[in-house]
């Protein structure tokens, strides 16, 4: 994961409130970095990821935004 940065926090995140209630109460970020993908027929392209994450929970709906 490359040039991994924070887009939005806290009450800022539209979906704070299904975060919460499906995954706990955190400090949750949503972030966005560019990472390398494998795909199903084993190819790999680089590609711009979109997360949430809070610290001890981990990262969840993890998504590609755009191909690179």
């Amino acid at each position: 994961m490359a040039d991994a940065q924070t887009i939005a926090e806290g009450s800022d995140i539209r979906e704070l409130a299904l975060l919460r209630q499906r995954y706990g109460v955190g400090h949750w970020r949503k972030r966005k970095g560019i990472a390398t993908v494998r795909l199903f027929d084993r190819t790999t392209a680089r590609a711009e990821l979109h997360w949430h994450g809070a610290h001890g929970i981990g990262k969840v709906k993890l998504k590609i935004r755009e191909w690179l």
